[in-house]
């Protein structure tokens, strides 16, 4: 199981970014896919995450209404188009998957067993 995600920068605040999660080695079959952020000095926290299976989504409050997460099944690839970015969004972004999820654990690290390497997501004027 390999996740690589991708499409972090730098934007202006109001401005979006879309990353991007793909996923090898599995299916999405059974899987929730998650996105975590960490800013310096704070704790991993819980972005959102898709069940694609169903389509289920969860987000936030902070991101509620800004941020959209999507799957496309076929190319094995999660999205997160993120929208009127704010300086506080300002963190290291990852993904994370993992088959045996409670939904009500979506928002806690301890819950996925793989992680793709971060992008660095960086709101500033």
């Amino acid at each position: 199981v390999q996740l690589q995600a991708s499409g972090g920068g730098l934007v202006q605040p109001g401005g979006s970014l879309r990353l991007s999660c793909a996923a090898s080695g599995f299916t999405f079959d059974n899987y929730a896919i998650g996105w975590f952020r960490q800013a310096p000095g704070k704790e991993r926290e819980g972005v959102s995450c898709i069940t694609p299976s169903d389509g289920k989504t969860y987000y936030a409050d902070s991101v509620k209404g800004r941020f959209i997460i999507s799957s496309d099944n076929a190319k094995i690839t999660v999205y997160l188009q993120m929208n009127s970015l704010k300086p506080e969004d300002t963190a290291v972004y990852y993904c994370a998957a993992d088959s045996t999820l409670v939904r009500s654990s979506w928002s806690n690290p301890s819950a996925y067993d793989h992680w793709g390497q971060g992008t660095q997501v960086t709101v500033s004027s």
